[in-house]
């Protein structure tokens, strides 16, 4: 089983929990984690951190496509099945289209069609003004758990050496 990485993990990991400046041992983590085929991203996912011009986007550009996974074969019909499901929900025309649109619909495409684990802080809203991608995940039986669990699962350690 492999976990795929929502932006809001990267751009939350930054901002807050594990800055580049003071925890490079969680960015350490998640390339070697990458190496192992454990941790991925989408392309998608890539675009919108690249939108910047920061330290995350050029850890991400040193990444390359062995982390921010390309479309495809399998994602052309997990794609038509994410987006089957959004527009028979009762969600609003607004809310579909922005789903669509987004990042948030490749990546949960993604993990349906290789069965991964999504990696998100998003929180289930069950509100049909937004699609959230918890939302998505449950209702399509895709797994979705929050950054801190796939640490724990994964017994990641970050510690200071004395």
């Amino acid at each position: 089983m492999a976990y795929l990485l929502d932006s809001d993990v990267f751009i939350q990991a930054k901002d807050f929990h594990y800055g580049f400046d003071f925890c490079p041992a969680f960015w350490e983590w998640l390339a070697r984690e990458n190496s192992n085929g454990i941790v991925f991203s989408i392309e998608k996912v890539a675009d919108e951190i690249n939108a910047g011009s920061d330290d995350l986007s050029r850890w991400a550009a040193k990444r390359g496509d062995r982390f921010f996974l390309k479309p495809d074969s399998a994602l052309g019909t997990a794609l038509g099945k994410v987006s089957g499901w959004a527009s028979t929900q009762g969600y609003k025309p607004a809310a579909i289209s922005a789903f669509l649109q987004a990042a948030d619909y490749f990546l949960v495409a993604y993990a349906l069609a290789h069965a991964h684990t999504v990696v998100t802080h998003e929180v289930a809203r069950n509100s049909l003004n937004s699609i959230k991608i918890p939302d998505a995940c449950l209702k399509l039986g895709i797994s979705c758990i929050t950054p801190f669990v796939m640490l724990r699962r994964e017994r990641a350690r970050f510690v200071l050496k004395v």
